[in-house]
């Protein structure tokens, strides 16, 4: 029987996410992505529902990033726009859901998991988990505009300038230190039971109205400026198509800034 490569499970209050494929650090397929924004909508439908949970199988990473052998076909900077657009509409889905949401992270969380992260409420993630957007070393694209606002928004210009100019990873402990995670802790599920238990006990119109006004006051600063073509200058490059075939190629690949 196959395995599916999304697990929605629903216990009562509590649904949870499971990024499942774990030979692959759980790097997202546009099913997987098209599965997170039907279970924010399960959701939001279902009045049973007080806490959305969010976490990858296996031990090796919550989400490392959009599986890359999908950018093969990417044959202009439009192509990178259209993708932008269909990440940052599953992004803003999960932001908009109304209960809690919760990651809970193990292992390698970056690219795309890592905004994926980012727009959940709450991170709780172990010493030894690693952040960031390393694309400056490896596939030489770009974000969207919402994402490195969302960036931004929680680390700052500085850290996110250190974090993609340096293609750094940040630990778990390091995370933590820069706000970013809410708990750094070895034993991530009972850390995730008593922040769900927490959530649980709380008044949900209260929550719903602390996540409403950040999510508007976040998004304000952004709404206003585009960069489609940032998006499409940098996706259109030879550097960028070169950089996924030497990705998939497991090659050495060499920038030329073209």
């Amino acid at each position: 029987m196959t395995v599916p490569d999304i697990l929605v499970e629903h216990d009562g209050p509590v649904l949870t996410v499971t990024f499942n494929r774990p030979a692959q650090r759980n790097a997202m397929t546009w099913a997987m992505y098209d599965g997170l924004y039907s279970a924010c909508e399960r959701a939001d439908a279902d009045d049973e529902v007080r806490v959305l949970v969010l976490r990858g199988a296996g031990e090796d990473a919550f989400v490392a990033g959009t599986d890359i052998t999908q950018f093969a076909d990417f044959t202009s900077g439009a192509d990178g726009v259209a993708y932008e657009e269909r990440i940052s509409r599953v992004l803003n889905r999960l932001e908009d859901v109304d209960v809690p949401t919760v990651a809970a992270i193990r292992g390698y969380c970056v690219g795309g998991g890592l905004a994926i992260a980012a727009v959940c409420d709450l991170r709780l993630a172990t010493p030894d988990a690693r952040f960031g957007i390393p694309v400056a070393r490896t596939l030489g694209n770009c974000l969207s505009m919402p994402t490195y606002a969302l960036l931004v928004h929680h680390l700052g210009p500085a850290r996110a300038l250190d974090l993609l100019l340096n293609a750094r990873l940040y630990s778990g402990q390091e995370a933590h230190g820069a706000g970013f995670v809410a708990e750094c802790t070895e034993d991530l599920d009972e850390a995730l039971r008593q922040t769900v238990d927490r959530l649980l006990g709380h008044a949900p119109l209260t929550m719903w109205a602390t996540k409403e006004a950040i999510r508007r006051l976040r998004r304000s600063t952004a709404a206003a400026v585009d960069g489609d073509d940032i998006v499409a200058r940098v996706y259109g490059s030879e550097d960028f198509r070169a950089a996924v075939r030497a990705f998939n190629a497991k090659q050495p690949r060499t920038w030329t800034g073209r």
